[in-house]
This record gives C-alpha cells, structure tokens and sequence, in this order.
C-alpha cells in the first residue's frame, strides 16, 4: 500500500474526538490500520496507530521488536512498512512515516 503522508494530511477532516477520528481511520485503511499503544501527554490521552503499508515486512518487524536476544533487520525497510498516527482525545492527529 502506497500511503503519502501529505497526500493524507490533506485529505484529513477536522475531528472531534478521539473516537471519530478513529472511526475515519477504520473505515479507510480497514485491517492496515492497528492499535498500537496509549499514553497521557499534557493530561491528554494520545492513541497511537500504525497504518501498514507492507504487511510481510511489517509482521517481520514487530516479531524482531519482541525479540531481545537477536535482531535479524539489516536495512531500514522495516521503518517504511508502515506509518504512525497518533489521535489525541480531543481529535488532534499527528502523522509520522
């Protein structure tokens, strides 16, 4: 999947909530867009997303990422396989390769 972040940064609404961002995001990308984690910044929760753009090197990846002993990656192939969102509650989107 060819996903340009500007390209998408254009084609973004203004969002209310965390929840219709979401919902947007879902609706778009369907099973390339995952969860990832939670945190607080500012007293805000932020959700981070990956939206995956080459799932074979994706799942690669995230398998050498829970993998402590050895890391097999010898390129950075793995940090273009997809590209993070981060959607804070109150709608703000932050997009990052």
């Amino acid at each position: 999947m060819n996903i340009s972040i500007e390209q998408l940064a254009q084609e973004l609404p203004d969002f209310a909530s965390h929840e219709e961002a979401r919902n947007w995001f879902q609706q778009k990308y369907k099973d390339s867009f995952i969860y990832k984690s939670q945190d607080v910044s500012d007293g805000m929760n932020v959700f981070f997303y990956h939206i995956v753009k080459d799932p074979q090197v994706y799942e690669q990846y995230m398998a050498e990422l829970q993998n402590e002993v050895h890391s097999t990656l010898q390129d950075d192939k793995a940090f273009y396989s997809y590209t993070t969102v981060e959607i804070a509650e109150n709608g703000d989107i932050s997009l990052s390769l």
